[in-house]
């Protein structure tokens, strides 16, 4: 099995605002943004900068535990 790639914070963040996910950032101070999906995900606490190098166990988990994906689904977003 392959494992998730390493992404930059504003790789990951165009991720979670495109579709089908459809994540809006609904407040922001500094680099801590809550995200909202209007897609019925769960809300997520973003707090990356842009161009930190997030690793892959991290990306895992966002996509997989917080918004709730599937390994297939995800890895299709990737």
């Amino acid at each position: 099995m392959q494992r998730f790639p390493a992404l930059k914070g504003q790789q990951l963040l165009a991720i979670l605002t495109r579709e089908p996910l459809a994540y809006v950032i609904v407040r922001q101070r500094g680099s801590h943004r809550k995200l909202c999906s209007e897609r019925g995900y769960p809300d997520v606490a973003f707090s990356f900068h842009d161009r930190v190098t997030i690793p892959p166990g991290v990306v895992r988990k966002i996509l997989i535990a917080d918004v709730g994906l599937s390994e297939g689904e995800a890895r299709a977003l990737l």
